[in-house]
C-alpha cells in the first residue's frame, strides 16, 4: 500500500525545495493536493519527477501533467496573488487548477479534450474547488468569455504563443509558458504593459508539447 501523504512530501522536499521554490503557499498547496488523484491508472508513479502521463494517445498527441519542479517553478515565477484571475490553459485532469486554486481568486480550467474536460470537472468537484470553473474549446483560442486575465498558464511545451492569448491578459497581466521544441524548452514569462507582450526568458525545463502550439512549416525553395 503507498502512502500518498508520504510522497507527497518527499516529493516537495527533494523535487520543489531543491529547485529554489521558496513561496510557502505554493508549497502547501502541493503537499495538500492529492497528485495521484488526477492519474488513474498510473497512481504509483504520480510523485516521480517526470511529466505524469494522462492519455495513452498515438504519438505527439499523448497529454501529461508537467512534471512536480517545473510546474512549481513556473508558477513561482508568476507571482500569483489571491485576487488574480486566472486562465489555466490545458488543465488535462485537473491537477493545477487544484493547486492554482488555492492561490489565485478565481481559476478558468481550459481543456479541449472532451475526456479530459469531464475528468477535471469530476476532480475538482469531488476536492471542493469553488472558485474554479472548467469550461472547454480550442487550446490555442484561449478563453475570451472570461477575459481578461491577471496571468495565463500554458500547461505544456508550445513553439509559438498566439498573439490571441496576450490579448486576453490585462494591462501589467503576465502569461508563463514553455516555449521551444522539444527535447528542451525555455520557460518564459510574457509581461503585457499598454497591449504589448515583452518576453524574458527565465530556466531551461522540457515539458510535453500541446496540441496546435507547434511552428507552421517554413517555405523553403
Amino acid at each position: 500500500m503507498i502512502d500518498f501523504a508520504e510522497s507527497r512530501r518527499i516529493m516537495v522536499d527533494r523535487q520543489v525545495r531543491t529547485a529554489d521554490v521558496t513561496d510557502l503557499r505554493i508549497i502547501a498547496a502541493m503537499l495538500d493536493v492529492p497528485r495521484e488523484r488526477f492519474a488513474p491508472g498510473r497512481e504509483s508513479i504520480a510523485y516521480l519527477d517526470v511529466d505524469l502521463p494522462v492519455t495513452s494517445a498515438g504519438p505527439g498527441a499523448a497529454r501529461a501533467l508537467l512534471k512536480p519542479m517545473v510546474f512549481a517553478k513556473l508558477i513561482q515565477a508568476a507571482e500569483i496573488a489571491p485576487s488574480d484571475h486566472v486562465l489555466d490553459l490545458g488543465c488535462a485532469t485537473g491537477y493545477s487548477s487544484a493547486v492554482l486554486a488555492q492561490l489565485a481568486g478565481t481559476v478558468v480550467a481550459l481543456e479541449e479534450d472532451a475526456a479530459l474536460a469531464a475528468a477535471a470537472k469530476a476532480n475538482l468537484a469531488a476536492l471542493g474547488s469553488p472558485n474554479v470553473t472548467v469550461v472547454s474549446g480550442p487550446l490555442t483560442a484561449g478563453y475570451q468569455a472570461n477575459a481578461p486575465y491577471d496571468l495565463i498558464l500554458v500547461e505544456g511545451a508550445c513553439e509559438v504563443v498566439p498573439e490571441a492569448l496576450c490579448r486576453q491578459l490585462k494591462d501589467n497581466g503576465r502569461l508563463l509558458a514553455l516555449v521551444g521544441a522539444a527535447p528542451m524548452a525555455k520557460a518564459t514569462i510574457y509581461r503585457c504593459v499598454m497591449g504589448r507582450a515583452t518576453a524574458q526568458p527565465l530556466f531551461d525545463a522540457a515539458g510535453p508539447a500541446l496540441p496546435g502550439f507547434a511552428r507552421p512549416p517554413a517555405f523553403v525553395f
